[in-house]
Formats: C-alpha cells, structure tokens, sequence
C-alpha cells in the first residue's frame, strides 16, 4: 500500500501603510462647509494557500482613521475577506466573502452611486457555489448569496439595517475556443430588519451572457435580461404594494497592450442601500493602467451613475434621480525593493434631482507603503 500526500504552498505578505488625505468638500453637500484633513494607518497582510486541489486566499486589512476639519471624527475599519475553491476532475467548489467594517462613504457611494450620511457599516457577506462539469463544453451551476448590513447610529441618521438573501441556478456552454454562453435564472428577497416601517421586495430574474476572445489580447462580455421586482411596504395603517419590470443589462471591452490595459465597461444592476430601498444604477466606467518603467506605474479610473429607486419608501415620499462622476489619476512608483509611494487626485460631482446647487469636491492622496519580506513555505 502507497500512502500519497499532497504538496502545499503557502505565502504570507505583509505591509503597513501611512496615508494622508485632503478634501474640500468630503460629504459631497451644496451646503457651506469646511475642508478636511485626514491620515490613514493601514496594516494588512495577505495569506494564500494552494495545493492540487483546494486553493485559500485572503487579505486582512484594518485602517485606523483619523478626520479633521469639515468632518471631526475617529475610527477603524476592518476587512476580514476569504476566499475557498475547491476543485475535483468534474466538480469546482467557490466560497467567497467575510466582514467588513467601512464607512458608508467609502464603501456604499461606490457601490450604489448614493451619498449616505457619514458612519460606519458593518456587512457579512456569504457567496458559495458549485459548478460542475457535464460534458467538455457544457457545465452547471448554483450559487446562493447572503449580505447582512448594519449601520453604526443608522436610524438616527435615516438609515435602516437590510438583509439580501438569493439563489441561482446558470448553464455554461463553451460555444468555440473564444465562444462562452451563459443562461442564468435568479431569486434574489430584500428586507429591512429593523425599520420602524418595514419595507420588504424580492426579484427574481433571467439572464443571458456572451463573451468573446476577438484576439488573445481582446475580450468582451455582454449581457442582459429581464428582472421582476415586487415589493411592499408597511405603514402606520396599511400596506403597499407594488409590482414592475426592470431590464438589467451590461458588458466590458478589455484590451491589454504591452504595457497598457484599458477597460471599458457599462451596465444596469439593483443593489439594496441604507435607505431600505432597492436602487437602480446605471454605470459607466473607463479604468487605464500604464506601465511608464519597471518601477513607475499611471493609472486613470472614473466613473459615471445615474441612480434611482425601483422600491417606494415606506412613508410614500418620491427618492430623487441622482447623478454622480467621479474621477481618479493616480501614480504609484516603487522606489526601493520593499518601498512604494502613490499620490492621486479625485474629483467628483454630484447633482440631486429638486437642488439647485451641485456639489463638487476635490481630494488628494499621499500614501507610503512599507512590504516587508514575503514569507513562504511549502511541505
């Protein structure tokens, strides 16, 4: 009898990095305000694991903040993510997902396009799904997702904790070599947890996807497909109902050059928000990397939204249209073997649909990043 183990590799990066912030208008209001200064302290460490079968990978982060100015406050997020797969000769088994302890600027805006008052937010996220292989082209699949969000102080800020819970089931048919189509069918339910008017929407959907190799160095994707949203809200004394169709579609174009990547992407999606809504967003977005030297690397990323709400609020008030650009330059120059400093500039403007004024901001960034030694082993 021959006993057989598997060989592992595992990897340990660790760094620590110092950021300081300016911005002259860092809650996006038209309203009178002062700029604020900020300073980052960012440790993280990323961990990853391999072996034949079972791949791990992870990046634990914390920033410990610090505002001053407009916004005068103090507090750390915290970024727990984790990522499994698994795989056999038929079977591919993925996990994603973690907590994570942001602010709602930082991480609902560019998610949903939407300005939230400034507090922190806790979310769980949970992705598995299995994909398994029927035939050399054709595979199944059937993924199920969790977020819990919660809000530090929400109600007192008009912000409301949610849970979105879904499944889906998708075909993959590899058409040709540069040939993929995908047929998916989702349920997806949205529910405030703790509202003092609940609010409560499911939407299930279908969907098609093609995507495309027109060269090695060429890819685009495209999809789209029906959703159907019902929702309902309850009041002091009655509940509301509603019912509509909302078409989500979206695609990218990558193109890598030889020392330049440039994508291009658009798309339609609802994503739950604070608000106890579900959002409509419709996003536009262009993101280029540029390889100057060996050491030196530019990039540009922006975007554009054009939010609206699919669900009524609880109250029966209208949500306005909001429109929302933002736009990132960034340079990055590691200038030692375990060194690297990036600077950036953001400018974003926001206009909300029955104000007047629009708000604008300007922000830079200087961050110095320290990665110690990678640490490696295998057995």
């Amino acid at each position: 009898m021959v006993c057989q183990s598997e060989a592992a590799e595992w990897s340990l990066l660790p760094s620590i990095g110092v950021k300081g912030v300016y911005n002259d208008n860092l809650l996006l209001t038209p309203f009178p305000h002062d700029v604020s200064y900020g300073y980052f302290v960012s440790p993280a460490a990323e961990f990853s694991g391999k072996t034949e079968r079972l791949e791990v990978s992870s990046r634990v982060a914390a920033d410990f903040v610090s505002y001053y100015g407009g916004q005068n406050s103090s507090f750390t997020n915290i970024f727990l993510p984790l990522t499994l797969r698994y795989k056999t000769e038929t079977d591919l088994l993925d996990f994603t997902g973690g907590f994570a302890r942001d602010n709602t600027l930082m991480g609902e805006l560019l998610t949903t396009g939407l300005v939230l008052r400034f507090t922190q937010r806790n979310q769980w996220t949970a992705n598995p799904s299995w994909t398994r292989r029927i035939t050399e082209k054709l595979s199944v699949q059937s993924s199920f997702q969790l977020n819990d969000t919660t809000y530090e102080n929400g109600l007192s800020l008009g912000l409301v904790n949610y849970q979105l819970l879904g499944g889906s089931g998708r075909l993959l048919y590899q058409l040709t070599e540069q040939d993929q189509i995908q047929l998916t069918g989702s349920y997806n339910t949205f529910y405030t947890t703790n509202a003092s008017l609940p609010i409560h929407a499911s939407f299930p959907g279908a969907n098609l996807s093609l995507t495309h190799a027109f060269t090695e160095t060429l890819t685009g994707t495209a999809y789209g497909g029906p959703s159907f949203v019902s929702s309902s809200s309850q009041t002091a004394g009655d509940s509301i109902k509603a019912q509509s169709t909302v078409w989500l579609f979206g695609g990218n174009l990558t193109k890598k050059f030889e020392d330049t990547t440039v994508e291009v992407s658009g798309s339609r999606n609802i994503v739950p928000s604070g608000f106890g809504l579900l959002i409509q967003t419709d996003r536009a977005g262009l993101t280029v990397s540029r390889d100057l030297t060996e050491t030196l690397t530019a990039s540009f990323d922006g975007s554009g939204y054009i939010v609206s709400s699919i669900t009524q609020r609880a109250d029966g008030g209208n949500f306005p249209e909001q429109r929302y650009i933002t736009a990132t330059p960034t340079i990055a120059w590691k200038f030692l073997e375990w060194w690297k400093l990036e600077l950036s500039y953001t400018y974003r403007r926001r206009e909300v649909d029955g104000f007047s004024d629009v708000a604008m901001s300007n922000g830079t960034m200087f961050m110095l990043t320290y990665y110690p030694p990678k640490l490696a082993f295998s057995n």
